[in-house]
């Protein structure tokens, strides 16, 4: 890796490059971007297995200067390369996938049909493997002390770097940044759908305390009484609420300071990036109307590390893949300033 310190981010973007167009690689790198290209259950529209591709082109056509933490690029940020082996069982899982939420829709019995059996248990074997495969990648980085931050892929794929997470930091909070709950337990009949990841992810890992959800805003009767039944271990900030209250003459700052004031020290960040408005990602798989702006949440982000609080880890989900290259732009801008921020709080 050349001395970044004598790297000028204002030229033109070297092609061979990584991530942000910085000359960088994994062995000297601080922070390591995990790429998981699965999207196998997402259940309305796709693309979201190659946005980390996409985010990578996208990711060298941008200025890197940002005024609050301008030199934490020169720590290393670096993108693995994308596994082919799980991007192909992706594809493969994603069509048996396809047809079997098409032959479910209609209404017929799974157990009438073999080959439907079969493609369950296919997806759900695949499933389990793709959780363990994140968390063996994860689990070995972080036992080199590197900082890791997962790229999706759907919003199924961090539930394994959770789990490493837990094994190494102990107890924490997840700020989940979602237009949807993603509380439900086997949805479709998947084990570990994008749909559900939350649920698994309380389910199976004690160590997460709390679950902080802002700015959700389509949800099921079944996820709404789960985060009554939660006892506060779910709390959750309705898009409509936090409208409400601005409506009301609350500032998003005062909102923000309550959302901060809830979480635990150390913090995890799961964004599906169906949570911000949906002019800036058109193509995300699940879209829903209303969503945060970037900055809104920026706010938010400073005002955790600002009261001391760790950023432990971070996840990327949901981005789609299309002929529109705005969706890669944002979440490449995005993606750069997560970064940042969980440089910048483990210093």
């Amino acid at each position: 890796m050349k001395d970044l310190s004598l790297h000028n981010p204002n030229c033109v973007s070297n092609p061979n490059y990584n991530l942000f167009g910085l000359p960088t690689n994994e062995e000297d790198a601080r922070l390591i971007v995990m790429p998981v290209p699965w999207e196998v259950t997402v259940s309305y529209g796709a693309g979201t297995a190659r946005a980390p591709e996409s985010i990578l082109k996208a990711s060298h056509h941008m200025d890197i200067y940002d005024e609050e933490m301008p030199d934490e690029w020169k720590k290393g940020f670096y993108l693995k390369p994308c596994d082919k082996k799980i991007l192909m069982k992706s594809d493969y899982l994603r069509r048996e996938a396809e047809l079997y939420i098409d032959y479910i829709s209609k209404g017929d019995d799974v157990k009438d049909n073999q080959f439907m059996t079969k493609s369950l248990r296919e997806v759900n074997e695949g499933g389990a493997m793709l959780n363990q495969w994140v968390y063996e990648q994860t689990r070995s980085l972080l036992a080199q002390d590197k900082l890791v931050g997962l790229l999706g892929g759907d919003h199924s794929t961090p539930l394994g770097y959770m789990k490493a997470l837990a094994e190494i930091k102990g107890s924490f909070g997840i700020l989940q940044i979602d237009a949807h709950c993603d509380l439900r337990d086997t949805y479709e009949g998947f084990h570990y759908s994008h749909a559900g990841i939350m649920y698994n992810a309380l389910r199976d890992i004690p160590q997460i305390e709390k679950l902080i959800q802002i700015g959700v805003r389509d949800y099921s009767q079944e996820e709404f009484d789960y985060i009554k039944q939660s006892k506060g271990r779910v709390q959750t900030y309705f898009d409509k609420e936090i409208r409400q209250r601005q409506l009301r003459g609350q500032s998003w700052y005062q909102t923000a300071q309550e959302i901060i004031a809830a979480l635990p020290p150390q913090v995890y960040i799961s964004f599906d990036i169906d949570g911000l408005e949906r002019s800036l990602c058109p193509d995300t798989g699940t879209p829903v109307p209303g969503g945060f702006q970037l900055e809104e949440l920026y706010l938010l982000f400073s005002g955790i590390i600002d009261s001391g609080r760790t950023l432990i880890g971070f996840d990327l989900s949901e981005v789609g893949v299309s002929d529109n290259e705005w969706n890669a732009n944002v979440a490449a801008r995005l993606l750069l300033k997560l970064c940042n921020l969980l440089s910048s709080a483990n210093r």
